[in-house]
């Protein structure tokens, strides 16, 4: 069962739509080597706007993610991909349904 997750919104600087896109998709290799990271979905919101979203059992997975290697290769990357900071949020998760 999920209880945690994390909602992070990106906006791409202009003409770096398809260099966070390809970063979106290069970091599902990184995800899946987090055991605590139960669901894990990069998603396009609009032509320029992306977004991240995982869902952990707990706390400890959730600061797990934030520790490894996906949040690693944004802050470095931060400057050159987005024209914002990127809006990480913190969400409980009330229910949830996942395959078994």
């Amino acid at each position: 069962m999920v209880t945690k997750a994390l909602f992070v919104r990106l906006e791409a600087k202009p003409r770096r739509e398809a260099d966070v896109e390809s970063f979106l998709r290069g970091g599902l290799s990184m995800v899946e080597q987090e055991p605590a990271t139960t669901a894990w979905f990069a998603v396009r919101i609009g032509p320029s706007t992306f977004g991240i979203f995982d869902a952990f059992p707990d706390e400890a997975g959730r600061q797990a993610h934030l520790s490894g290697g996906v949040a690693q290769a944004l802050k470095e990357q931060a400057s050159e991909l987005f024209s914002e900071a990127p809006s990480i949020e913190e969400i409980d998760v009330l229910a949830s349904k996942l395959p078994k």
